[in-house]
This record gives structure tokens, sequence and C-alpha cells, in this order.
């Protein structure tokens, strides 16, 4: 009875291919983010470094689950990465397209009611990389929502191989 209530349109993955696929996915996001800093000159703004450290950890996490240490728990852990690497990349998308503000720090929301003084140091505490800007983008998705997107695989990957253990 167990099994006719199963989808099998899913095929379940072991830990090992899941924690592999996992960790791949991210080693490709954050290489390619490397890429475009050092190779294509694209400096990232500060969420676009925020949205680096779950990859690191996902990395971190199916490196070490490969080597046979709490398989599962790095699994739980790729999916928590993966997880916050999908809401970071999707706040930061919708930072860039408009649907909210970002942080003060990040964006240029200049208050213009005060003196000069005060605009000068908003300004001046402004980054030159502003997070509300979409620097480069594919198909109309900004590398924010790419990252978001892509993302859903590594949980996609750890939830499946979970499913399996």
């Amino acid at each position: 009875m167990a099994n006719q209530l199963t989808p099998t349109f899913i095929p379940p993955i072991g830990k090992r291919l899941g924690l592999s696929i996992a960790g791949g996915i991210s080693t490709t996001l954050l290489g390619g983010a490397l890429l475009f800093q050092y190779v294509g000159g694209l400096e990232p703004c500060s969420l676009c470094i925020w949205q680096r450290w779950p990859h690191l950890a996902v990395i971190v996490a199916a490196f070490i689950g490969l080597r046979g240490v709490m398989p599962r728990c790095m699994l739980w852990l790729t999916f928590i990465a993966g997880s916050i690497s999908a809401g970071l990349g999707s706040y930061h998308a919708g930072i860039e397209y408009g649907f909210w503000a970002g942080p003060a720090g990040c964006t240029a929301n200049l208050a213009l009611d005060g003196d000069i003084k005060t605009l000068t140091q908003q300004l001046l505490n402004t980054p030159l990389v502003r997070c509300d800007e979409v620097p480069w983008s594919l198909f109309g998705l900004s590398m924010a929502g790419w990252n978001a997107l892509i993302s859903l695989d590594i949980i996609a990957a750890a939830l499946i191989s979970l499913r399996r253990s």
C-alpha cells in the first residue's frame, strides 16, 4: 500500500549522488561568480558576496559527506544552505527589479530633503557597486535570479536523496 502512494516520476538517488550533485552545482555557481568577477571584470555588490557563502557551505558539507562523515546530516546542511542561497538570490533579484527596496547601504535611496552635508555623506556611504542595478542578465534573468533558480536544484537533489535514505 505504501508503494502506491509514492510518486514514481521522481527517481530516488543515493546520498553520495545527492551530495555530488549539490556540491557540483555550488562549485559551478561559485566558480562562475568568481570568473565573472576576476576574468569578466564584473565587480560584485555586497548582496552578491552574501550569496556566495551558502555555496561554500554546500561545497564543504558535500565534501565532508562524500568522505563518509554523517552523509545524511550533510545532506540536511546542503538543503539548508541551498534554501538560504535561493532566498538570498530571490531577495536580491527582487531588489534589482524594483519589487522591494534593498538595504540602505546597498542601494541609492537618497533622501533629498536634508542639507547638502547630509546628501554628501549619503553619497559617500553609497557603494560604487549598487545592489539595485542589474549588471548582467541572460533571457531577462539577472545573475541573482539565476542563482535563486539554480539553487532550487540543490534543494531538490538534497530532498530526493534524503527521501531515499
